[in-house]
């Protein structure tokens, strides 16, 4: 599952969006509204000198509380950096889901 865009207001299913640095990357939490519960979505964006590269990410856990979701997709956005490392933007396409 793969996430559309959201704006800075918002998150993409109407929660907050969130920011948190991670190493030279910028983590945006985007939980989404399901029901009574919030999925774990997220964006993780570097910026280069051709602009931002982002890089977007839904998964299939779901949580009772905004706040849990939040948490986990920091932990999850971590997760994911330390796995790819650069090769996470090494094609330099501009909006690519992870």
């Amino acid at each position: 599952m793969f996430g559309l865009g959201g704006d800075a207001s918002a998150g993409e299913g109407g929660g907050k969006e969130r920011m948190e640095r991670i190493g030279e990357y910028a983590v945006y939490a985007t939980p989404m509204k399901e029901g009574a519960q919030w999925r774990l979505a997220g964006r993780i964006e570097n910026e280069t000198a051709e602009g931002a590269l982002v890089r977007r990410f839904i998964r299939a856990d779901l949580f009772s509380s905004q706040d849990d979701a939040v948490e986990t997709t920091f932990r999850k956005a971590k997760q994911i950096i330390d796995q790819h490392g650069p090769a996470l933007f090494g094609d330099g396409a501009a909006d690519r889901p992870v």
